[in-house]
Formats: C-alpha cells, structure tokens, sequence
C-alpha cells in the first residue's frame, strides 16, 4: 500500500515548487487498534458502499476484498497527513477516485476542523469505454526505457478508428479543423490519418528523428515484410543457447508472450511466426548457428521483435 504522493508547496529548495512524499513516512507506524479507534469511527460502511466505485463492483458481482474495501480509508488519511504536515490543500484524480477524495475531505474537516478541496478530471476512455491506465493493461510509459519508441508510435497507429479524431485534439497541437477532417476520414483513408497521429505524439515525446525512424520500420516490417532496424531487441549470450532454446521460450524472452503456456497457446492457434514463416513446434530450438543473422518473431498481426547473439 506504499505508494508516493506529491505535494505542491511554494518552497525555494525545491524544484519548481514541486516535492515527492512517500505515505510510508506516516503509514509504517500506524498501530492498527488506535486507527481504528481514532480514523475508523468516523467512516459510515453505508456510505462506502454507495460510492460509485465500490458499487460497480457490487452491482456486477465483482469480488472485492477488504484490502480494497480499506484503501478508501487509507487515501482519506493521506489526505488528512499532508494537510497536517504540509499544509497541502488540494488533491486532484481522475473522477474515479471522487468517493475517496471526499472521503478525506470530510474526514479532515472531523479531526483537525480544516477545509481542503478535491479536483476531478474525467478519465481518459477508448471509445469502448475501457480506461487507458496501467491497472487496466493499457499503459502507455513516457519513459523510452519502459516502451521504446517504435512500441509507442505503434500503439498510436493502431488507434482504433473511432477514437483517431478525439486523440488527435488530446495529444496533438494539430488544428481543430484538421483533427475533425482526419478524423471523419474512412476506409483505408483513416489508416493515413492514424499514421499522422502516431508520427505527431511520437514526434513530441521522443523527438522528429524517433517519430520518422518508427514510420520507416513500420513500413519496412508491415508493407516489405522485411527486418526493421528499430524493432524491440533481446540479445541472447552464447550461454542462453548453449544447449538450444525452444521458440516458446524465445517469445517469453521477447516479451512477446508472458508465460511458456501462452507462447504455446499462441503457436497451436497459429498466431507466432519467426521469420515471418509460422511457427508449427513450440519445442522447437534455436541454436547459435541459427542467430548468425536477427531472427525476427511476429506474435498476431502487430506485434514484433527481434532476437540477436550477443
């Protein structure tokens, strides 16, 4: 339940006013019966119960355990600790955490008789309506270390067509005008409009030089069938396969798969390729002759990877 929150002060040590705090500075000491005593009485289970985000839950038979049940009453007392400590006045989320924003609104006007406030920004959704987040297995990392470029640009080109217009006016500085055209655009026209989409975000995280090189593996992977220079890559030492590796073995390496279990499932489904050949033998092994040249796995239709001898 460690977890950092951040705190906006205006103090001149720090940059841009701008400090990391760990909730463990006051969570690790907690004794359990006193905060029951003293943080637990003034939480209705009633009122828990009606918040949108536990009654989701509830309403589709969700299991939910006390642990996730406790943490609204944990964050409210985060609330409650940076105001007492710091002086932090606002929190801000997204509108699915207003249940626990107000909780610690209301539990800090209890205690310490102090107002604060709560700010919510509706949640970014695909136009299914399922939310881009890490918990929902849609992340999408800044950080080129967690997601390189080439993965990033690919998430963006493969933007399902409804949601290319409302992205483009999001997480681009393209004109309004423009994002509605492209966005109205249909049948394989949309595709052109998904890879100004992917070039324009990528450009502006990783730079002109990262957006164009992604484009041109896209293009030499998707539309050649070739090996594209700036594919993710997992090099292999002559010890990794001194005794063979087995191609449901090299997907998992890849990341292309995350169990042997699902690198054989997607191999019977005919799903895996190495070099754009399907793979029919899971057990089969790569030995070090055969990394003279990059072997290059295909998982589905978009997903790709490289395997190198290091």
């Amino acid at each position: 339940m460690k977890q950092v929150f951040a705190r906006y002060l205006d103090y001149s040590d720090a940059p841009n006013g701008a400090i990391m705090l760990n909730n463990a500075e006051w969570l690790d000491n907690l004794n359990y019966l006193e905060f029951l005593r003293d943080i637990g009485r003034h939480f209705s289970v009633n009122r828990m119960l009606s918040f949108e985000s536990v009654k989701s839950r509830l309403d589709r038979e969700q299991s939910l355990s006390f642990l996730e049940f406790n943490y609204m009453i944990l964050q409210a007392y985060d609330f409650l600790e940076i105001n007492r400590r710091y002086g932090c006045l606002l929190q801000m989320g997204g509108s699915d955490q207003w249940g626990n924003i107000i909780n610690g609104i209301d539990l800090t006007r209890r205690v310490i008789d102090r107002e604060i406030y709560g700010l919510t920004s509706p949640l970014l959704t695909t136009s299914d309506g399922r939310k881009m987040g890490k918990s929902a297995g849609g992340a999408v990392w800044l950080n080129g270390a967690m997601l390189s470029p080439y993965e990033f640009w690919q998430f963006w080109r493969n933007t399902t067509d409804a949601d290319v217009g409302r992205f483009l006016k999001l997480y681009t500085d393209l004109p309004v005008d423009e994002c509605n055209r492209l966005g109205a655009l249909a049948g394989s026209e949309i595709n052109g409009a998904k890879i100004i989409l992917a070039n324009a975000v990528t450009a502006l995280l990783h730079g002109e030089e990262a957006s164009l090189a992604a484009e041109a593996t896209a293009r030499e992977v998707f539309e050649k069938g070739g090996i594209g220079e700036d594919l993710p890559t997992v090099a292999l030492s002559v010890a990794d396969v001194a005794d063979g590796i087995t191609v449901a073995q090299l997907f998992v390496r890849a990341g292309l798969s995350p169990s042997g279990k699902e690198a054989k499932r997607l191999i019977a489904e005919g799903g895996a390729r190495l070099n754009d050949d399907i793979v029919l033998d899971a057990g089969h092994k790569i030995h070090a002759g055969d990394l003279a040249e990059p072997l290059k796995l295909t998982a589905g239709k978009k997903r790709h990877a490289l395997v190198t001898l290091a």
